[in-house]
């Protein structure tokens, strides 16, 4: 049996950073200096996990000197064992249906709608996890999954694994069995139906993630913190002001960063007295009095065997973490840590969030998302071969341009342009998101489609596009304009190929706009 380094919990200063870490300075003035380790080793191929205070092998959980809610930073140092790749199995939830983000999830998964360019929403998560050392990955979804499992197979399928490293990326579809004939209920539903693949995996925690959300974290010091407290599960958490609060799981904490109440999108009354004073978790008075909430991301870290226990004995009923098991779990006293994360992050769970992240990638001087660009974390993709993009007498300010673009005697302005763009002479492009194309098209197929009086995939001459999204493969004839000069609010035009949903025009994937077409 090979023996591997135990893991100590200790006391651990509280950093400088804007993202600074929360320590209890009440435990600080008043714990004993008495350390607990919890250690693990390798018998065989299995994790044990034991936990050792002083001399003497206790079964009890151990006592932590100063626990923390440590936020993500890029100074925080790690030292898991054991290591992160073998302990540890990411789940990545893929979401419903995506109502909210209707027409771009009509034909596509959640996780599949294409972000920034180049990429799609479920490069974020299986990034970050990459990143931070977590290479067993699954997503689960259930609806319009064939372009998530393409996407996947082609971005990951083929670097994940090796000698003694049995990394991979996986889509798990909702499934009938004999046992449960229903498809996924909600999030903890969706965990449950596949706990009997996942407890197979010799590992010590779940990492349970969003596949819908734009932000970069760093998991291994998010891990750290779950065996530095001996939580049974961890939430991430991020202060939040009063105008988005009702929209999220608010919480209240101890001076140990331990949750104490736990409730999913509160109003009234309820929403009032879940206010607290952020400044224990490192924020200023300020910045305190601006967020006096602290909201679930939706991102927690759960014990394997606290998993099992309470999705097949303690909740077996319960569909969903956030509204369901969180709660309950802090209710018959199992310990529920916060993790404050107080960096850039966004649910991109509607047309107008999904518009203002995307644009928000062109912001001068530093994009709201500026990680696209870090490459010590890179944001990772399927690998497409495709040539730099050309622009041809085109002016191109304050905007971002995938691979593979012709953009000919044009100007554009605001706006990000998605792989293989082909935009005629004349168009101009304001404060809008186009996705691109799948494919291009050939010189033969552009003069078929001219000979049968057809657009082709791209923009036309003289279209002018102001605040909207244009879904791949759409054929924006000439001069048409997309500005929605009564200022639309609502429409869903779903025959005539767009829908209008907070004064965002949305044109649907493959949709055909005929020349001279004013919307």
């Amino acid at each position: 049996m090979a023996s591997m380094a135990a893991l100590g919990a200790f006391r651990s200063p509280a950093t400088s950073s804007s993202n600074a870490s929360f320590v209890s300075r009440s435990r600080l003035s008043t714990a004993p200096r008495t350390l607990s380790f919890s250690a693990s080793s390798l018998s065989g191929d299995h994790v044990v996990s034991r936990t050792i205070t002083g001399s003497r092998q206790k079964e009890r959980t151990p006592l932590i000197v100063s626990p923390k809610a440590v936020s993500d930073s890029k100074n925080s140092q790690t030292c898991l064992e054991p290591d992160v790749s073998r302990s540890v199995l990411g789940i990545i939830l893929g979401g419903g249906a995506g109502t909210r983000l209707y027409p771009l999830t009509k034909k596509r998964a959640k996780p599949a709608v294409p972000l920034g360019g180049n990429y799609r929403l479920i490069d974020i998560p299986v990034s970050n996890c990459l990143n931070s050392n977590v290479s067993k990955i699954y997503v689960l979804t259930q609806f319009n999954s064939a372009s998530l499992n393409r996407h996947i197979s082609r971005a990951y399928a083929s670097n994940m694994g090796g000698y003694k490293n049995e990394g991979f990326v996986e889509v798990l579809a909702a499934q009938q069995s004999p046992e449960n004939p229903n498809w996924f209920q909600g999030t903890a539903d969706a965990v449950r139906q596949y706990l009997w693949l996942f407890e197979e995996h010799n590992v010590l925690e779940f990492l349970v993630l969003a596949g819908d959300h734009l932000y970069r974290m760093n998991y291994e010091s998010f891990i750290q913190a779950h065996r530095e407290t001996a939580a049974d599960i961890t939430v991430a958490a991020l202060p939040m002001d009063e105008k988005r609060a009702a929209s999220f799981g608010l919480m209240k904490i101890d001076d140990e960063g331990r949750i104490i109440e736990f409730a999913e999108k509160p109003k009234g009354d309820q929403l009032k007295a879940l206010q607290v004073d952020t400044t224990i978790l490192g924020l200023d008075d300020e910045r305190a009095k601006e967020m006096p909430y602290i909201a679930s991301m939706g991102i927690y870290v759960v014990s394997k065997n606290a998993m099992l226990d309470l999705l097949s004995k303690k909740f077996p009923g319960a569909n969903d973490f956030g509204s369901e098991v969180i709660p309950g779990a802090t209710s018959i006293g199992m310990r529920v840590q916060a993790y404050l994360y107080d960096g850039y992050w966004e649910d991109i769970g509607t047309i107008e969030a999904f518009y203002n992240a995307n644009l928000g990638i062109t912001k001068k001087p530093v994009p709201d998302f500026r990680y696209f660009y870090d490459r010590s974390s890179p944001i990772y993709t399927q690998p497409r071969y495709l040539p730099p993009s050309k622009m041809l007498n085109a002016d191109v300010t304050d905007s971002v341009v995938g691979e593979g673009c012709v953009i000919k005697n044009c100007r554009i302005h605001h706006s990000v342009v998605g792989l293989r763009s082909c935009i005629s002479e004349g168009a101009i492009i304001e404060d809008t998101l186009l996705m691109g194309a799948d494919y291009y098209e050939t010189e033969a197929d552009r003069k078929f489609l001219a000979a049968k009086g057809s657009v082709p995939i791209g923009i036309g001459k003289n279209s002018h596009i102001k605040r909207a999204i244009i879904d791949k493969n759409a054929r924006i004839g000439d001069d048409v304009k997309i500005i929605n000069n009564d200022n639309v609010q609502e429409a869903a035009k779903e025959t005539d190929g767009y829908f209008i949903k907070s004064g965002i025009v949305t044109i649907v994937k493959d949709a055909l706009i005929p020349s001279g077409t004013v919307i």
